[in-house]
């Protein structure tokens, strides 16, 4: 490889372009990016972003005008570059290493196919590890349409790769409002195909056909849903009875919220940051607003790299929580001055205010880790005595008229997902309980669920766990007869109550 900075760059000679092209598309130097496309462009590519081998600056034209067929002759799937599917390919395999779980799944049920007869229509972040838990389902005999839930998150190599492998695909990485909207439709709203399963991830997907095409839930047989904001919406719309359909509530399963949204977080905090601002996180004054599991793993990480913590809570029990963990509770505008980074991970709106905005001190960084962008209201930043100066891809430096600068991540988007990677390990966790919650939904019985949301029943979820114990060489005990007697239990589970927390 080259040295850091792209000198040398030059010497090296290529024997035919194809290999130049090649060459020139593996970043090197981690952390950085220009925006410009310098000649040494790939010395100062990151893997930021999933590590995306190209830039969306790479060629302007909107995917949505580029007619593109894969080597099958199909072209029902938009991404940005149907060519670069065999990189994808690659990252799909390494991605697959990390989640045996799902390619056990694949082995257990390879004969009886319990997705045989299921569509699926999923909005998920569309990842290697994503496409690994798509492989899947196809796999256990589902036909699935697909496409993002997220306007950054998509790493259209991998789109790519399950394009070519005739999974229609209708997403790229910096999709537009209007670009979001119009890859759902086109999932949704094809000739001659019916979904009969939602996978989703925030509700848009389940939104957008509530509002558009209702008469599909007729064929519905039920709804997965994996972040707190979507199931946020599923309970609100069973309140209102306008829930036609059974739904599962993944993001509440054990396996997920502890896994997803604590150890995950625990990880990816600290690189998100890292990866935008190269941070020093020790003496720093952070304030992270909400103490739930996500907010749990965030201080875990930050208190153990010297950083001064306090966190902001409505609900007494996990500010309790935080106060027996050593943290100070307090009220975001009493702290706000002193600030050097702000992150919000509530799953509500308006946490953070143009007023708190405005009294940040200079150089305050300020970051989402909740599922959706409404947190931080970054809409009131975007008025004409404020500039704005993007500093890196996903990195804005907001301008206020004294000079005062903040510098915002993502624009208030996901940090983790739109700055960094997540944990393949933790992924394989969450998407095993969705292939099987899609399996339990698909083939319950008539009437095993009604029109509500449920949440995953217990024994599938010690299974998930199970499936990931074989990565650690981990040997569970098994009970005697007398100590299951005693207990009261079956030997294979459940081994806990519904009400017992973990």
């Amino acid at each position: 490889m080259a040295h850091k900075h792209g000198h040398g760059r030059e010497r090296i000679q290529f024997a035919n372009t194809e290999d130049k092209q090649e060459f020139t598309k593996y970043p090197t130097k981690a952390g950085r990016r220009s925006l410009s496309r310098s000649i040494s462009q790939s010395s100062t590519d990151s893997y930021s972003s999933a590590a995306s081998y190209t830039d969306s600056s790479d060629d302007e034209t909107s995917p949505r005008d580029k007619a593109q067929i894969n080597t099958h002759g199909s072209s029902d799937f938009c991404v940005k570059n149907i060519k670069q599917a065999e990189f994808g390919r690659r990252e799909i395999e390494i991605a697959e290493q990390d989640m045996s779980a799902l390619i056990s799944l694949r082995k257990r049920a390879q004969g009886e196919k319990p997705l045989a007869g299921a569509k699926i229509v999923g909005c998920t972040h569309i990842t290697a590890q994503t496409a690994v838990l798509i492989e899947t389902l196809v796999a256990l005999g589902a036909q699935c349409r697909w496409t993002a839930c997220n306007i950054y998150s998509t790493q259209n190599e991998v789109a790519a790769a399950l394009a070519e492998t005739g999974v229609p695909v209708f997403a790229w990485k910096g999709e537009s409002e209007d670009d979001f909207w119009w890859c759902i439709d086109r999932c949704v709203n094809t000739e001659g195909w019916q979904a009969n399963m939602v996978l989703d991830d925030g509700g848009d997907l389940t939104h957008w056909v509530y509002k558009k095409y209702p008469s599909v839930f007729k064929k519905v047989r039920g709804i997965v849903e994996e972040s707190v904001t979507g199931v946020h919406r599923l309970y609100q719309l069973s309140k209102a009875g306008k829930l036609c359909v059974p739904a599962m509530n993944v993001n509440d399963s054990v396996t997920k919220q502890k896994f997803d949204n604590l150890y995950c977080c625990r990880e990816s905090i600290l690189d998100g940051l890292k990866r935008t601002t190269d941070i020093m996180f020790g003496g720093k004054q952070v304030v992270v607003c909400g103490y739930g599991e996500v907010g749990k793993g965030c201080c875990t990480a930050l208190k153990a790299l010297g950083a001064i913590v306090c966190i902001t809570e409505i609900d007494p029990i996990c500010a309790l929580q935080a106060c027996m963990d050593g943290f100070r509770v307090v009220k975001l505008s009493e702290v706000i001055r002193q600030m050097d980074v702000v992150i919000t991970c509530t799953g509500n709106k308006n946490v953070v205010t143009r007023e708190q905005l405005d009294r940040m001190k200079n150089g305050c960084i300020v970051c989402n880790m909740g599922h959706s962008n409404t947190e931080i209201d970054v809409a009131s930043l975007r008025s004409p005595e404020l500039t704005w100066e993007r500093v890196r891809s996903q990195v804005d430096h907001i301008i206020w008229p004294d000079g005062k600068r903040v510098v915002l991540l993502a624009e208030g988007r996901l940090l983790n997902l739109s700055c960094s990677t997540v944990p393949t390990f933790v992924l394989s966790i969450t998407a095993t309980t969705q292939a099987l919650a899609l399996i339990e939904l698909f083939n319950a019985p008539e009437g095993r669920y009604k029109q509500d949301v449920y949440l995953l029943p217990k024994k599938m979820d010690e299974y998930v766990a199970s499936l990931h114990l074989p990565n650690f060489d981990a040997h569970l005990t098994e009970l005697s007869d007398e100590q299951a007697k005693y207990m009261g239990l079956n030997k294979n589970g459940p081994f806990k109550p519904n009400y017992y927390r973990y």
